[in-house]
């Protein structure tokens, strides 16, 4: 069924009783998909990097940073594209999917490099009749451990808002960054019999298991790391002077124009100049990110209507300023 054809349709209608109508639910935007390709990537990511639109300042520090094999510090507001540059890099470079790294308070860089389940071989071990264990079941590496693994072709990290982070990430990162290798001390620690060890890795197979020597993982390919940050707070100087910085300004008209052309076709385009006008002339006095007028756009071009709301009090509900308080 098109989004047409679900025009006065509601999937959720409120009065308790129970019908089928999310059978009739429209294609989700295409920026929504989650399910993966052939290729091993997300739908969601493959539109994301297939409609991001660079500029040129962003297109010359990218490829700085692949040239210093730097890590490249992206800044900017949400909203502005910023991990989504990532998945352009790994889609048009033709590498495999991005490697990401949520960041948060409690993110280690032991924990971007490696996870050690102590505790599931100890129980694996009490119920054995014999001693021995495979202990690279119990090691999986971590978005950056994965990244720093031996390739013919790097991989993409995306270290997501490092801004988030414990004080001390950043600096912690220096030497895995400018080493490109890093030690797994349980696996230094086993009889010579156990010299290559075959551990977990993270993203794509979940099965897939690579071999370590000796506990010792050294890039030979450095890895094409974007990191970014909102701006929320300022890291050490020496953190900064070992990457490539870039700030990405939010997207002009023009710019707004060829995104939502790339997500959703010239036609759609044409009918939408009047929302991409209100959310430029909202924006310039408040927070608003790139989505947002995606998703109004999504709404308004499907035609479908939530009963008793009018189109525009719904874009105004989605153009809702970032930094608006709650209440209405």
């Amino acid at each position: 069924m098109t989004i047409e054809e679900t025009q006065n349709r509601l999937v959720y209608r409120g009065d308790g009783a129970p019908h089928p109508g999310i059978d009739d639910l429209p294609p989700p935007p295409p920026w929504r998909r989650f399910e993966p390709t052939p290729e091993g990537r997300r739908h969601n990511d493959l539109e994301r990097a297939v409609s991001y639109q660079a500029e040129d300042h962003v297109i010359a520090k990218v490829n700085a940073a692949i040239l210093l094999r730097r890590p490249l510090l992206v800044t900017g507001k949400a909203g502005t594209g910023k991990s989504t540059l990532a998945h352009s890099i790994a889609f048009e470079l033709g590498l495999e999917p991005v490697l990401t790294w949520p960041i948060n308070s409690k993110s280690t860089l032991e924990r971007g490099l490696y996870e050690y389940d102590a505790i599931g071989r100890v129980q694996e071990s009490g119920l054995r009749s014999d001693s021995s264990s495979d202990i690279g079941r119990y090691i999986r590496l971590g978005p950056l451990g994965t990244a720093l693994l031996p390739a013919e072709r790097p991989r993409v990290l995306l270290i997501d808002e490092l801004d988030k982070s414990d004080i001390d990430l950043p600096n912690d990162l220096l030497n895995a960054f400018e080493e490109g290798c890093y030690r797994i001390p349980e696996l230094e620690r086993l009889p010579e019999e156990q010299e290559v060890v075959r551990v977990m890795v993270s993203g794509g197979d979940v099965r897939a298991r690579v071999p370590v020597t000796r506990g010792m993982v050294q890039c030979t390919s450095f890895p094409i790391v974007v990191i970014t940050s909102n701006g929320e707070r300022e890291f050490p100087p020496a953190f900064l002077r070992r990457c490539v910085r870039l700030f990405i300004e939010p997207p002009g008209e023009e710019q707004l124009a060829k995104i939502v052309e790339a997500h959703l076709g010239e036609e759609v385009l044409r009918s939408s100049q009047g929302i991409i006008r209100q959310f430029l002339e909202r924006r310039g006095n408040a927070d608003l990110a790139t989505d947002q007028l995606l998703n109004a756009i999504y709404l308004a071009a499907s035609g479908s209507r939530p009963l008793g709301e009018d189109l525009q009090d719904l874009i105004d509900g989605i153009l809702r300023p970032l930094n608006a308080p709650d209440s209405p």
